[in-house]
């Protein structure tokens, strides 16, 4: 079995990375990337703490995670796609004229 500091270790490492990108970021499609980076990192944090205290439930609630990331990419895609539509780019400062 693998050390719970790896594991975290490694969670940790996923999260810096996430939060980089999510900070200095200017496309679309990589805010997306780096936000599912996010979740996949706390939901790897979760795993790794309900296998340590053999809770079932923990691992119910990182699927029902999944599920949810899943759709929130969707429906990112499906506006990164409108925006490409009007403006044939997919970069964050043109997200301004979907508003109006």
């Amino acid at each position: 079995m693998i050390p719970m500091i790896y594991v975290l270790f490694i969670s940790l490492l996923m999260f810096t990375v996430g939060l980089y990108g999510i900070l200095t970021v200017k496309g679309g499609v990589r805010l997306l990337i780096s936000i599912e980076i996010l979740v996949n990192s706390a939901n790897l944090n979760i795993v790794a703490w309900a296998t340590m205290h053999s809770d079932p439930s923990g691992i119910l609630f990182v699927l029902i995670s999944i599920a949810i990331a899943a759709a929130e990419s969707a429906v990112g895609f499906a506006i990164l796609i409108a925006l490409y539509r009007q403006t044939k780019n997919v970069g964050l400062k043109s997200l301004k004229e979907l508003r109006w």
